[in-house]
């Protein structure tokens, strides 16, 4: 166990000295008057600096990072992030630049470089995706899907249509259903076939007059491509109902199928997911939309655009946008990185990381699939979805236990309980950049556990053991938190 940074002080050591000040100094400003200065010295850890980097190197590395380990999260996607893409992002140019300075009278002049990238970011994502136009304001994955609910719901105002409800299959991504409740939706859920597919007839039949939208995420959360996605997006144009894109999983789609060929009319991408930027403690992130040439006039303000001179200004004349959505103009940072990612990979290079992902998924699921169930076990895209399900109902050994003994494996667990239809679920994503070796070791590690799962079931309940927390009660943990100094 590592000591607290506190429980390392030893009196009048310092990691830092301060100059003394001259006499000119110390004559200077007024001092604080009595009632502002504290009593007593701040109870602050004394300590070298070799203490200090001590202490927090030693922390970062009891830390499982895409940097460090395999780290299988499926739907969650933690990409590496290639460090062409970090050093292009620290250029001056663009860490030295002010959020403000565009948005200043004046200021466009002064900003066109980064203009101009968000500029063609855009149109590399309407390449990508098969889309008129992209807000690249949301600031992630959930306010993107906000942003592109708003957008259907300014649509169909415009149109004096006051459709209330949306579908969404149970097979989606998770919080879909909160974004479409946020934007005043009620939600309607459809249910998934037997393989794996939204069931046509749930669909067809919870399809009514009242239906402003439908989500979809594809492929799915169960790993798998919709085979009837054309199907339903001409069901929905019919019923005057738009199809919203959930793009948590276009990673294994890039270069092979673009959502707006497919009938999609509004499209949201989670960069970290697809692109390669940074997700590490949950952002910052970015989670752009796209839309149809329909739903262009609603795009909030301001847009990115190209005069005939080929300057680049923010427009902020949008009589019908549903407004300004995020500070600033989003995270410039994250989407200068992807912008570096797709301009690196090019359009071939987007296509076989996506082949590779793909690959890689398919790989796993045939390794594992005489140790696991498989609730649909077909060809899967970037994520093969197993079931614990066997190995419960015989031993009472569940994916909590195998997610914590991946973790003595060296290995981060996969997502585990999600989606909610599968019991036992296991959701894996290997991503295109891991190596046949490191699959190999992470299905070797999966194979040994289900075999002692079999003849050793009790060994489990100890587990992880390499840790400096063994196992803890995740409910108690999250609700009973004790915070210490």
């Amino acid at each position: 166990m590592i000591p607290l940074i506190f429980e390392q002080s030893v009196p009048g050591r310092r990691a830092l000295t301060f100059p003394r000040l001259s006499e000119a100094e110390r004559e200077g400003p007024l001092p604080l008057p009595a009632g502002c200065c504290a009593s007593e010295p701040p109870e602050l850890p004394e300590v070298g600096e070799l203490d200090v980097v001590r202490h927090f190197t030693l922390l970062s590395q009891q830390n499982f990072s895409v940097d460090t380990h395999f780290y299988p999260l499926g739907s969650c996607t933690m990409k590496y992030n290639p460090r062409l893409c970090e050093k292009v992002a620290a250029l001056d140019g663009f860490a030295g630049l002010h959020p403000l300075l565009p948005q200043l009278r004046g200021g466009a002049a002064l900003t066109q470089g980064a203009l101009e990238v968000l500029w063609h970011s855009g149109e590399l994502l309407n390449e990508l995706t098969g889309m008129a136009g992209f807000t690249l304001q949301p600031m992630a994955g959930a306010h993107g899907e906000l942003t592109g609910m708003l957008l259907i719901a300014a649509y169909h105002r415009a149109r004096g249509d006051t459709r209330r409800t949306v579908l969404i299959p149970d097979s989606a991504h998770g919080t879909n259903p909160a974004s479409a409740a946020m934007a005043g939706y009620s939600i309607v859920a459809v249910g998934t076939d037997a393989d794996g597919n939204v069931d046509l007839d749930d669909f067809k039949a919870r399809l009514t007059p009242d239906t402003a939208a439908v989500m979809l995420t594809c492929p799915s959360t169960l790993g798998l491509f919709e085979t009837h996605v054309r199907e339903l997006a001409d069901i929905a144009h019919a019923n005057g109902t738009l199809l919203y894109y959930d793009g948590a999983n276009l990673n294994a789609m890039m270069g092979r199928a673009r959502p707006g060929d497919l009938g999609f009319d509004v499209v949201h991408l989670n960069v970290h997911k697809t692109l390669g930027t940074p997700h590490g403690g949950g952002g910052p992130g970015a989670g752009p939309v796209g839309v149809r040439e329909a739903l262009l006039p609603f795009l909030p303000a301001p847009i990115v655009t190209r005069s005939a001179d080929g300057t680049f200004a923010l427009d902020y004349d949008r009589p019908q946008s549903i407004g300004y959505i995020a500070p600033f103009y989003g995270n410039f940072g994250v989407m200068l990185r992807a912008y570096a990612y797709m301009l690196h990979l090019g359009g071939n290079g987007l296509r076989e990381a996506a082949d590779h992902a793909v690959l890689n998924a398919n790989y796993l699921r045939v390794r594992l699939q005489e140790a696991f169930d498989i609730p649909y076990n077909r060809i899967c895209m970037h994520e093969v979805l197993l079931s614990a399900g066997r190995q419960h109902k015989t031993g009472g050994i569940r994916a909590l236990d195998f997610a914590k003994g991946l973790i003595d494996a060296g290995f981060h667990p996969p997502t585990i309980y999600f989606p909610l239809i599968v019991h036992e679920a296991m959701m894996i994503e290997p991503t295109e950049t891991e190596s046949k070796a490191t699959l190999d070791a992470f299905a070797d590690a999966l194979l040994r556990l289900a075999r002692l799962a079999e003849t050793d079931p009790g060994a489990f309940a100890t587990m992880p053991e390499s840790t400096h927390i063994s196992r803890v009660d995740e409910t108690r943990a999250a609700r009973s938190m004790v915070l210490k100094a």
